[in-house]
């Protein structure tokens, strides 16, 4: 399967500390379930315990293959201290041939029980 022909997701996650969110970063990238994590700065207003909640968190976009997206919510959840963390998978409509073939090279040590990348 090229590049051109398989699924690529961003998947978000955020976390309380830049610490803590760049070492889930290092470890996802680690494990080669995503190819890239970018880690930066937001602020982050919701629903939580019965009221609104405002809070300082540290998002982190991982871009990888979409038949990943299990296996790495399984290890972010495995390492993660919020009760219920996010975990949103956004599909990639489009990017650059070299780009998303990278991202493919680089995540297909993940492939495990799915088969390899290409």
């Amino acid at each position: 399967m090229t590049a051109s022909e398989q699924r690529f997701v961003v998947v978000t996650t955020t976390h309380e500390s830049e610490e803590q969110a760049r070492a889930l970063a290092s470890a996802v990238v680690g494990e080669r379930l995503a190819a890239c994590a970018q880690v930066y700065p937001v602020r982050s207003v919701y629903w939580w315990d019965g009221a609104v909640q405002d809070a300082g968190e540290w998002r982190i976009d991982l871009k990888t293959r979409a038949e990943l997206v299990d296996r790495l919510g399984a290890f972010v959840a495995g390492r993660h201290s919020y009760e219920t963390p996010e975990l949103i998978a956004v599909p990639v409509a489009g990017g650059s041939p070299g780009y998303l073939a990278w991202v493919a090279e680089e995540t297909s040590d993940a492939a495990g029980a799915t088969g390899p990348a290409d």
